[in-house]
């Protein structure tokens, strides 16, 4: 019984090392990043910008996880409280709408864990006439 243990150890082993060995310097650093980004550890910017007049329609900046959900054609963007919570914020994607996120750390972590900015530009907001009717 424990040569069929040593011998499937052995197995597994080594089709883990040819699994590692087998995927580029590119593809791990890719993983780690992105795995480090949804656990919170990463400061990334998003930008959402409009195509059509080139407008930045609002950028959001923190420790976040960000994932394209190109079935409902949104990005569902997480970010944790201080308190433990978790709020999800959802931006909808068009013909016409675009996004980048940027991984602003540069080796660094120089922002708070649970605080995040959002900015809106202001002359996205379309403006209102109110009429007072007596």
């Amino acid at each position: 019984m424990k040569k069929v243990v040593v011998l499937m150890a052995l197995v597994l082993g080594l089709v883990l090392a040819v699994v590692f060995t087998s995927c580029s310097q590119s593809e791990r650093v890719s993983y780690n990043l992105s795995k480090e980004a949804d656990n919170f550890n990463v400061v990334r910017q998003l930008t959402v910008i409009n195509c059509i007049e080139g407008d930045v329609l609002f950028q959001m900046t923190g420790k976040m996880s960000i994932t394209a959900d190109m079935a409902d054609n949104q990005l569902e963007i997480i970010v944790e409280n201080d308190d433990g919570t978790y709020v999800k914020h959802f931006v909808g994607l068009s013909d016409n709408v675009t996004y980048v996120v940027e991984d602003l750390n540069l080796g660094k972590n120089d922002v708070e864990n649970y605080k995040y900015t959002l900015n809106f530009n202001p002359n996205m907001w379309i403006p209102a006439n109110v009429e007072t009717i007596d």
